[in-house]
This record gives structure tokens, C-alpha cells and sequence, in this order.
């Protein structure tokens, strides 16, 4: 355990603390000591206990009202990064839809194509009948005429 000499209200004190702490005590006895001497300044003097007794209920108020926002912004965070959980979620959801469909418009372009291949193969088809019948009238009509 540290030892730290401190002064407030014009009388010394020796106040002890965990090693490595002593700047952080001195630090709040500064603070400490700077609400009490501008509280005796504003109210005059009103006797050491009354002063160091609204002195610890200034410092518990600026405590509980930063406690109260650092707690409100705890709040805000939280509902933050629940919509950044339910934006994640939708961007998700929504991904899994597009590739869904991008699944099945492949599926749909493959039978389309496959679709064609065939209606063109019968087509083809078609057309190499057609041709051969008309092939094949040409030259009867061809005989026909030689024969007369």
C-alpha cells in the first residue's frame, strides 16, 4: 500500500491506496478539494460538515447523472446493434431470395434452351421432310411432262 499526503481545507492529510493509484487519489482529492472551496466561496462559511456534506451530494449528483447517460447511451447502443442484427438478418433473407431466384431463372433458361434445341431439331426435321416431298413432287411432275 501507497502513502499520499494530501491537503484540503487548509489541514493535512495521509491517506492511503493501492500502488501505482497515488496519481489518480491526488487527482480526485483536487477535484474534491476545488467543489469544496468553490462551494464555501458561493455559500460562505457554514461550518466544515455542512460544507464537506454538500460537497458529497454535488459530487454524488454529477455521479448519478453522467451514471444516468453512460446508461442511456448503454440503451441506445443496444437498440443499435439490434436493428444492425435485424438489417443483417433482412440483407440475409434477402440474399437467400435473389439467389432463389437466380436459381431458378437458370433452371428456367436451361428448359427454354433445351426447349429450343428441340423445337429446332424438329423444325429441321420438318424442313428436310417438306423438302424431300417437294423433291419429290418436282420430279413427278417432271416425269409426268416428259411422258406426254
Amino acid at each position: 500500500m501507497a502513502n499520499v499526503s494530501i491537503k484540503f481545507n487548509g489541514k493535512e492529510f495521509l491517506l492511503s491506496c493501492e500502488d501505482g493509484q497515488e496519481e489518480q487519489l491526488e487527482e480526485l482529492l483536487i477535484q474534491i478539494n476545488q467543489k469544496f472551496n468553490n462551494l464555501k466561496n458561493d455559500l460562505g462559511n457554514l461550518g466544515e460538515n455542512k460544507l464537506l456534506l454538500i460537497t458529497a451530494v454535488k459530487v454524488m449528483d454529477e455521479y448519478y447523472e453522467t451514471k444516468k447517460k453512460v446508461d442511456q447511451k448503454k440503451d441506445e447502443l443496444k437498440d443499435l446493434s439490434n436493428k444492425f442484427r435485424e438489417l443483417k438478418s433482412l440483407i440475409y433473407e434477402y440474399r437467400d431470395e435473389k439467389e432463389q431466384e437466380i436459381s431458378l431463372l437458370n433452371k428456367n433458361h436451361l428448359k427454354l434452351k433445351n426447349e429450343i434445341e428441340i423445337n429446332k431439331k424438329s423444325y429441321e426435321k420438318l424442313i428436310d421432310e417438306a423438302a424431300d416431298e417437294i423433291s419429290s413432287f418436282v420430279e413427278k411432275a417432271n416425269s409426268q411432262n416428259l411422258s406426254n
